[in-house]
């Protein structure tokens, strides 16, 4: 794996030097970076982490799922876990509400003890993971690939499938596969990563048992437990993968009419090669992006699709960065 490029000095329109915080191991520190630059949250297109473009904005939601959910109570996640069950297709003995993906992926890693991780991968796996380098313990994989954006082939298997984006790329709630733990994260479906919500499924319910036991107890608060039904009920998975496939695709094309090198690839956001300091020459336009260093992708960035109401302010921010010769394209 690399590691993260130390922070780096740019200039604002004037000729200011001014210092971009480095980048860390996971996207969304857009907020992070506003506060090192002086620059008001409302001036920032985090486009560091990758969420669905078209989720609905959930916060009337929660202000009335607020003055209902029982918050004077120690949550209870039997009502919420049934529904998702019965989106998953799955039986609820095996599935395990978490406090976000993250939480799947270090109750899932503790489980396991070890690993095989064949990067570049999600740096998490490798953090609650003895090494990341025991074949013989099963391979950890997310699908599509994070970072390269890319599925795995149909004959491909795995101890653990990281699922985080296959809903909104594929159109369906998970491969299916059997026999082996499925992680998801439903904060990147509902674009909500403040509110964490996550779950495993496990290959049979005696795992499950064991992750439940080793997981805090009310490790999901109330407030996620009541959006879950809410949110499963207004939730389209063909349609969103349709329009997250379409606005990619004219994403993708009207960056590389700049001239930027965009890898082939199907995920919600774009991979740039051939970019080193992208990062830090955007982030003064307050469009933040994602350094991949940590991924071992030197001089790579990842952009995440914008809402399309973004995408015009983006590309103009692009524009200004084009390679030489190429900016005739900006539109």
């Amino acid at each position: 794996m690399g590691t993260s490029c130390d922070a780096t000095e740019t200039a604002d329109a004037a000729g200011n030097a001014i210092i971009v915080k480095a980048p860390g191991e996971h996207g969304g520190d857009g907020r992070a970076v506003a506060l090192e630059l002086g620059l008001p949250d409302g001036q920032i297109l985090d486009l560091s982490a990758s969420l669905n473009p078209f989720a609905s904005d959930i916060t009337a939601l929660v202000r009335d799922l607020a003055g209902q959910a029982a918050l004077d109570t120690y949550p209870d996640p039997a009502e919420a876990l049934e529904a998702l069950a019965t989106h998953l297709g799955v039986d609820p003995d095996r599935l395990v509400l978490t406090n976000g993906g993250s939480e799947a992926i270090a109750l899932v890693g503790a489980d396991c003890g070890d690993g095989l991780v064949v990067d570049p991968d999600f740096s998490l796996y490798r953090r609650h993971l003895r090494t990341g380098e025991d074949a013989s313990a099963g391979r950890w994989r997310s699908n599509p690939s994070s970072p390269l954006g890319v599925l795995a082939g149909d004959d491909d298997s795995a101890a653990v499938w990281d699922e985080a984006f296959w809903p909104m790329t594929v159109g369906t709630w998970t491969r299916g596969d059997q026999g082996c733990w499925r992680l998801g994260s439903l904060t990147k479906l509902w674009a909500c990563p403040g509110v964490r919500i996550g779950y495993a499924i496990a290959p049979d319910s005696a795992s499950a048992d064991r992750i439940r036991v080793a997981q805090p107890r009310w490790a999901v608060n109330g407030l996620a437990l009541a959006l879950i039904p809410a949110l499963l009920a207004e939730t389209d998975l063909t349609s969103t993968a349709q329009r997250v496939a379409v606005h990619r695709e004219a994403f993708e094309a009207a960056v590389s009419a700049l001239g930027f090198s965009v890898r082939a690839g199907i995920a919600p956001w774009l991979l740039l090669d051939s970019t080193p300091g992208l990062r830090s020459a955007l982030a003064p336009t307050g469009v933040i992006v994602r350094d991949c260093s940590s991924f071992g992708l030197d001089g790579v960035h990842r952009i995440a699709l914008p809402r399309p109401e973004h995408v015009d302010r983006v590309v103009g921010a692009l524009s200004s960065l084009a390679p030489s010769g190429s900016r005739s394209g900006a539109g």
